[in-house]
């Protein structure tokens, strides 16, 4: 088993304490978690992902997908039957009850989900706000002054001013 030990995290930085402990309860919670029933994580756009968990013998009556704050959780309760006239000499298809949990990062939401061949497929998208996303910035050539007419803010007369000449302007600068 691995153990990581924060405490240093803590120490030595400011403002990153929500990242470790989020980085802690993962570390917690994987080592909790069943590995049934198996799941792939896909990446299938640049801010599209899809999660697949095979879930031969669920009903879609049987399985539930509720997302709450920044977690998805994936529930499979299977309804027990009693097989009239059926003998198994083998069952080696799980008919187990399970609950996943998934740790989602900020603005991504779950968008869809399908169930076909014995396949959930959850959909997720990562929506960042206009707000958080990067933007560009132009830079000008030159950055002019505006140039004012009259006295300037602070000065009391025309005897608080120097006068400022340039190549086409003349400006009382105080």
């Amino acid at each position: 088993m691995r153990n990581l030990d924060f405490s240093p995290l803590y120490r030595s930085s400011i403002g990153f304490d929500r990242m470790a402990n989020v980085l802690d309860t993962l570390s917690r919670t994987e080592q909790n978690q069943p590995s049934y029933p198996p799941y792939n994580i896909e990446l299938t756009g640049e801010d599209e992902y899809r999660i697949s968990m095979a879930v031969a013998g669920f009903d879609q009556s049987e399985l539930s997908i509720e997302t709450k704050q920044n977690s998805l959780v994936v529930t499979g309760n299977k309804s027990l039957q009693v097989a009239e006239g059926r003998q198994f000499l083998h069952q080696g298809i799980a008919a187990r009850n399970f609950e996943r949990r998934f740790q989602l990062a900020d603005y991504v939401k779950v968008v869809g989900a399908s169930l076909e061949h014995g396949l959930l497929h959850v959909e997720l998208v990562r929506e960042i706000p206009e707000a958080m996303k990067p933007r560009s910035i132009e830079i000008s050539a030159r950055a002019e002054a505006p140039v004012s007419k009259g006295r300037l803010e602070g000065a009391k007369s025309d005897s608080d001013c120097v006068e400022l000449k340039t190549d086409s302007n003349e400006s009382k600068v105080a």
